[in-house]
């Protein structure tokens, strides 16, 4: 090794120092940085997407060495002071519809801010799509790099969100309707996962997605809440017809009946023509597909049951299956499809599936059902075999 290179390393290595993972160093709030400011010192603290333009004197007189800001708003003083220490600051940019440096999960009021009065296409989701459209293919490495830079702080924010939670993922179509009986069923999936205590995640979008997150989100009420849901809902059935009326229908849900459950959303801007559902109290939105579906399948840590559907719900299954088959993150975990006709007449994926898993541990975790209903418990049977 050279000196130069030794002498880079090592300045590399001051400026990212390996932090102790018990120890958190991002700041992502407002009383986050008052509380950090007023124990002494932010030297090596990662400040994302605050604005600091009324915190200059904490800026000035506190110890930033090794410290990075991305996105922070600040004056300019401020920041020459940073920069010459030797810290990095990464400058907010100007006339994007997100914020590629968040340091937070989306919520749906955020995504779809302006629905009630100008409709969807004023909203930051859709107009965060349009962006997309126009730069996805300009070759222009700013807008990829933003991208990139987005969807690592969302993946961050998603490991944060569900760091010691029980994750099950609910695979299924986006072209579900919600006057539909497997629509309901799907609802009452969820509700029940999120009732024996699991964290339900999905792909974010309409259909099946949005079905098992408004099982979630009813979890806490009443059974009859679901069924007067799935009645309103109803009146608005698909999202082709118009995703202002359907989401304005889920909302007119959530505001009659606040606290619902929690539950995770995990959808693409890739997929343009399917907004995201606004039953997912945290939503975990990517540019870039291939990472919102490894992630969403990766943090599935208690298992995944697979609802009917077509090529994307296919691509799912094998791509859980593949880390499950090579165990890549350990111990396979359980999969469960649900509607023999459909997994192995209409798109025979479970025979498939069947002989990739012979003679190897995920044999034990995969399953077939005949109905939704079935779900829970043959997901918990082979939970509970998984673990002795």
């Amino acid at each position: 090794m050279t000196d130069v290179q030794s002498n880079s390393e090592s300045s590399a290595s001051r400026r990212f120092p390996a932090h102790d993972d018990n120890h958190d160093h991002e700041i992502e709030s407002l009383p986050e940085f008052d509380r950090v400011v007023a124990a002494g010192s932010l030297a090596g603290h990662r400040v994302q997407s605050v604005d600091l333009t009324d915190r200059t004197f904490a800026l000035l007189s506190t110890d930033t060495t090794e410290s990075v800001f991305l996105g922070c708003a600040m004056e300019p003083d401020a920041a020459a002071k940073i920069r010459a220490g030797g810290s990095l600051v990464f400058p907010p940019v100007p006339d994007l519809p997100f914020d590629p440096y968040r340091g937070s999960l989306y919520g749906p009021d955020e995504l779809f801010e302006g629905l009630a009065g100008s409709g969807y296409d004023a909203t930051p989701d859709a107009r965060a799509y349009r962006w997309y459209q126009e730069t996805k293919s300009d070759g222009d490495i700013f807008a990829s790099m933003l991208r990139s830079i987005h969807d690592d702080a969302v993946s961050d924010a998603l490991d944060e969100h569900l760091a010691g939670a029980r994750v099950v993922g609910i695979m299924g179509g986006h072209a579900l309707r919600r006057e539909s009986a497997d629509y309901a069923g799907a609802a009452r999936l969820g509700r029940r996962l999120t009732r024996s205590g699991l964290t339900v995640a999905t792909g974010g979008g309409p259909g099946a997605m949005e079905a098992a997150n408004l099982g979630a989100y009813a979890a806490p009420f009443e059974d009859e809440m679901l069924d007067e849901a799935l009645e309103r809902l109803a009146k608005a059935p698909h999202f082709s017809e118009s995703v202002t009326e359907w989401a304005r229908a889920a909302f007119d849900i959530r505001h009659s009946r606040p606290g619902g459950g929690a539950s995770a959303g995990i959808p693409t801007w890739f997929y343009g023509h399917e907004p995201p559902n606004v039953f997912a109290s945290h939503i975990a939105k990517y540019f870039v597909n291939a990472v919102r579906e490894d992630g969403l399948l990766a943090r599935s840590n208690a298992g995944v049951v697979f609802l009917p559907g077509a090529a994307g719900t296919v691509q799912e299954i094998f791509d859980n299956a593949t880390p499950n088959y090579y165990q890549s993150r350990g111990e396979p975990t359980p999969m469960v499809l649900v509607d023999r006709a459909h997994w192995t007449e209409r798109l025979p994926t479970w025979p498939l599936l069947q002989a990739l898993a012979a003679d190897r541990p995920m044999a034990a975790r995969i399953t077939l059902v005949d109905s939704v209903d079935e779900a829970p418990e043959a997901l918990a049977r082979l939970r509970s075999e998984s673990v002795s």
